[in-house]
This record gives structure tokens, C-alpha cells and sequence, in this order.
């Protein structure tokens, strides 16, 4: 298997419904265990707030029992490092690579990881909640239209 169908990258909303948290997170996990089981050991988040800290941070307690299991973070400024959110400053320790796709914060930013994202992966995990216009949605449409994998969690 190459790299990139060895990895697996995340996309998904900032805010998840709290009556919704629990749901996500068994999807999550079944997800990433179907994904190894699947092959793939590499997992990319692109560490906002929210969905992606949640696929993050089980990617990393799952590297305790499979040290074959590679978590990189991938930030759309070096900046974004700077961050006092304390999920966020505990999981970037525990990632093996940081990737930033911009050293300043630029409009076009958070677009390019998102592309990132999908053009380093063979499949993609969403946690989505409908909306057309998102950086969630942008990340499903290039992921299809890129022909890779799309595995979608659905959130009202």
C-alpha cells in the first residue's frame, strides 16, 4: 500500500451538538479501528476545535497499544501553535509530524490544508452536518472530486 492509501485524513465541524458528542465519538472510533483493520496506519487531523481534536485524540490513545499508528496535525498557519486551547496543547505533543501549510495566516489558508488534507489521503472521515457551505462541505466535494474515499458521520 502507498502512503497515501495508507493515510487517512479528517474533516469535521467545530461545534458538535452536545446531546450528539457521544454518537460522534463511537463513530469516530469505529471509523479509525475500521481503518487500520483496513490497512491504514497513517492519520491526519487538521487540529481545529471540536470534530478534529476529537479524531485526533483518539488516534493518540490508539498509538498506545499500536505504535505502528502515525498522528500528524495539519495546521493552516505555523501561528495556529500559538493557541491556549488545552486539548489542543496536549495533542499536538503527541503527534509523530506537523505539518503547516502556511509560516503567516493568509486568506487562502485554511483552504489549502483542507486540500492537504484530501490530496495526502486515500480516505477521508467527516463528521458532517449537511451544511453546503463549510470548510466540511469544501473538504467532501475535493475528496470526491479527487476520486478518494469518503466515509461521512452524519450530525443534525
Amino acid at each position: 500500500m502507498s502512503e497515501k492509501n495508507a493515510t487517512c485524513s479528517f474533516t469535521g465541524h467545530r461545534i458538535i451538538p452536545a446531546g450528539q458528542i457521544g454518537h460522534v465519538r463511537r463513530e469516530l472510533r469505529r471509523e479509525i479501528e475500521e481503518a487500520v483493520v483496513d490497512g491504514f496506519v497513517r492519520f491526519i487531523s487538521g487540529f481545529a476545535s471540536g470534530a478534529d481534536l476529537e479524531f485526533a485524540s483518539i488516534v493518540a490513545a490508539m498509538k498506545k497499544d499500536n505504535p505502528a499508528l502515525f498522528l500528524e496535525a495539519a495546521l493552516p498557519y505555523r501561528g495556529r501553535l500559538l493557541t491556549y486551547e488545552r486539548l489542543f496543547q496536549s495533542l499536538i505533543g503527541k503527534c509523530d509530524h506537523v505539518h503547516w501549510v502556511s509560516v503567516i495566516y493568509t486568506p487562502g489558508c485554511y483552504a489549502a490544508r483542507n486540500r492537504y488534507l484530501v490530496e495526502s489521503a486515500g480516505r477521508v472521515v467527516a463528521v458532517y452536518d449537511g451544511r453546503g457551505r463549510s470548510g466540511t462541505s469544501q473538504t467532501i466535494r475535493i475528496a470526491e472530486k479527487l476520486g478518494r474515499e469518503v466515509k461521512i458521520i452524519t450530525i443534525e
